[in-house]
């Protein structure tokens, strides 16, 4: 029952529940794809093949006896290699967590488990999370199942090339600058990244362990599916405040408004002035909002008020500095591995665009971090959210690009991306449309809304108000039945 692998989540936990399959079924059928197609992937980093199977047959077990363990009772998932997990190897793909055995599970991963999921195994990613590739010293680099030459984007490449190839039903992950969301839109698939706070991001590396807890602003826990459902279905169960991340606010979800595709009004913008996108992502933009206004849409192109990329870009950059000096480790194999990539920020692409994006001027809050400093930075970040936030009140949601590009062939680490002829910086081509919405902390998720003529997918951002992600979840299903649609790479 090879198809059984592309059925959503919530179909299988359907379907196990009504005896139709079981859940050693579903996960030998996962366990038979993995050992398939994982060799030239390079997805999922470390197999938890027996206890897997050992799982499976408890929850058949339980359904036998009338036990019904969760949402997800008997489904087999991945989970990014940045969450611990009792007993299952974490490494976060760096040296030093090579044999890391973790002792309790993340909070989310804990909840997963608790809600019935199947733990299969570990998705590769890239070295502490930081690049858009999946690239590290530990593992093989992740291929895309689209076209194995090019990347599965990062830092969850693993993530999103296990759903897209079959290997997994849903993935966890985390976005601190889009790493969620540009995967999702290289590999074709669903991707939620929440409000900043929204999920606890306890026992989440890259702070590795003894490390002190600094990633506070700007980084979410968020998930990786083949249907918007099953994005909410995990985002329902892992959301909520954690005694062990107390920062995390005790808030509802919300509730949908019902609003249906003529009651909305749709913001939409096809590129930022200052860094123009791949003229097939920018046709494909132009389509969705003529598509959309046919249906009965109101839809308009819009651009914030004063919204320069520079400054968000900036604002952003001296909050990361400050923050990544105390939560990444000062071994010398680190600090060596991140001058280099600061000089090829420095030093490649186009020399404008290099100048918006080279993370080289932040070196003074590296080098010689202040207390006021750090505050200064948090409170332009509060009136840059407030803007945010009253300049969204009037609109639904916001549809923009996730990245300049579409996937793009492997490279080293943080090298330029030529886009049409002209050499782009490695962060700015893969993080200009994604990086503003960590620094205001709204919610988005991306859809797949077609391929290139290079059969590479596309995927479409849409941007919700704070706090409000089941109303953005319920507005993205209205529109991924006009534009949206998920499918599976051939081969697999």
């Amino acid at each position: 029952m090879s198809d059984l692998v592309f059925l959503s989540a919530h179909q299988l936990a359907q379907m196990i529940r009504d005896r139709i399959v079981s859940a050693v079924e579903v996960t030998e059928a996962y366990l038979a794809q993995i050992a398939k197609h994982n060799a030239k992937l390079n997805a999922i980093c470390t197999l938890d093949e027996d206890n897997a199977r050992a799982r499976a047959k408890l929850a058949d077990e339980a359904l036998a006896r009338g036990e019904n363990w969760g949402a997800l009772h008997g489904v087999p998932i991945t989970i990014k290699d940045i969450f611990e997990t009792a007993g299952l190897r974490t490494t976060a793909g760096y040296i030093p967590l090579k044999d890391y055995i973790p002792q309790q599970d993340a909070t989310v991963v804990a909840r997963l488990r608790a809600a019935g999921a199947i733990i299969l195994g570990k998705t590769n990613m890239a070295e502490l999370a930081g690049d858009f590739q999946s690239t590290n010293s530990l593992f093989p680099q992740v291929n895309n199942p689209w076209n194995v030459n090019y990347t599965a984007g990062g830092s969850s490449g693993g993530s999103a090339a296990a759903v897209a190839g079959g290997l997994s039903s849903l993935d966890i992950s985390n976005d601190i600058a889009g790493s969620v969301r540009q995967p999702a839109h290289f590999c074709g698939v669903y991707g939620l990244k929440p409000t900043d706070r929204r999920i606890s991001t306890a026992g989440a590396i890259p702070e590795v362990p003894g490390m002190p807890y600094c990633l506070r602003q700007m980084i979410t826990v968020g998930c990786f599916a083949r249907s918007l459902k099953d994005i909410q279905i995990c985002f329902s169960l892992i959301a909520g405040a954690d005694l062990r991340r107390p920062d995390v606010p005790p808030i509802s979800l919300d509730t949908p408004s019902g609003k249906s595709l003529k009651d909305l009004k749709i913001a939409w913008i096809d590129e930022w002035v200052e860094v123009p996108v791949n003229s097939e992502i920018r046709s494909a933009m132009q389509v969705i909002a003529q598509k959309l206004s046919q249906e009965g849409a109101c839809v308009e192109r819009w651009l914030l008020k004063d919204f320069d990329l520079s400054t968000v870009w900036n604002l952003y950059g001296r909050i990361a500095a400050y923050i990544n000096n105390y939560a990444q480790p000062k071994d010398r194999y680190n600090i060596r591995r991140s001058f280099e990539l600061l000089f090829r920020t420095a030093t490649q692409g186009d020399k404008k665009l290099r100048e918006l994006g080279n993370f080289s001027r932040f070196l003074p809050e590296l080098l010689n971090p202040s207390l006021r400093g750090y505050f200064e930075t948090l409170t332009e970040r509060d009136r840059f959210i407030a803007q945010m936030d009253s300049a969204l009140e009037s609109w639904d949601v916001w549809l923009t690009p996730v990245a300049a590009t579409p996937a793009f062939t492997h490279r080293p680490a943080w090298s330029a991306i030529d886009i049409e002829g002209k050499p782009y910086p490695h962060g700015i081509a893969n993080g200009a449309y994604t990086i503003p919405f960590n620094l205001s902390g709204h919610p988005a998720v991306v859809i797949p809304i077609g391929q290139t003529q290079n059969s590479l997918p596309i995927g479409l951002q849409i941007v919700g108000k704070r706090w409000r992600e089941m109303e953005l979840l319920a507005i993205a299903e209205e529109l991924n039945k006009v534009v949206g649609n998920f499918q599976h790479p051939s081969g697999y």
